[in-house]
Order: C-alpha cells, then structure tokens, then sequence
C-alpha cells in the first residue's frame, strides 16, 4: 500500500482528502505544517507528499526546498504535489523551482487529486 502523506491546516480539506485517497487504497498521514512534514519524514518513509502552500509555521514552499534539500536520497526525492489556493501568485516555474512535481489548485478537484497521485506512486 503506497502511503501518502498530506500537509494542510484545513481539517476539512484535509480529511476529504484522506477519505477519497484511503478509497483508493493509499495509506493516508495528516500533519498541519511544512515542520509536522520534516518531522514525519525523519521517523517514517512516504511515496508522495501533498502540501499546502499556506500553512503556519513553515510553508508549502519553504518546505518543499527543505524536503529536496535532505541528504537522505530516497527521502529527498519523493515526488511532491502543491495545493494552492492562490495559484496565481506562482508560476509552474517557481513550483518546480521550489521542487514540486505539481500542483493543484483549490477548490480541489478530487479526480484529479486521485490522477495525480496515482501518476506520480506508480
């Protein structure tokens, strides 16, 4: 089972996420912010990290670079999918720049979700 872990303060979002990913046979890992990320990741191995770009403490973006930037190679290579609600404010570039695969924008398409998770876990 390819386990996902999904970074957003919103509970809602975050536990509609959980349950159509968990649906599709992902073990789900819920954490509020970009340091709740850093902190999962040195205790445990994932195959795909969601995160929000706005988050309190240490942001989608901040810790998506954080996440790149670990000397664990099978750590710093996990594919990492943006969800934004401002998607506006970055461009594709910067997302890949700050190393995401990609991105979603909010309000979240779940279809696409699932599509996205599954292209980037296979």
């Amino acid at each position: 089972m390819k386990k996902v872990l999904i970074a957003e303060d919103s509970s809602v979002i975050q536990n509609l996420a959980k349950k159509i990913l968990e649906f599709q046979n992902f073990e789900i890992h819920a954490v509020k912010n970009g340091q709740q990320v850093l902190d999962e990741l040195a205790k445990a191995d994932f195959d795909i990290i969601l995160l929000d770009i706005n988050m309190p403490v240490m942001d989608g973006m901040e810790c998506a670079k954080a996440v790149r930037a670990l000397g664990d190679a099978s750590k710093s290579k996990i594919p990492m999918i943006a969800i934004t609600g401002n998607a506006r404010n970055y461009s594709m570039a910067e997302f890949k720049e700050a190393g995401f695969n990609d991105f979603l924008a909010k309000p979240l398409n779940f279809d696409a979700l699932v599509s996205q998770v599954k292209a980037l876990t296979e």
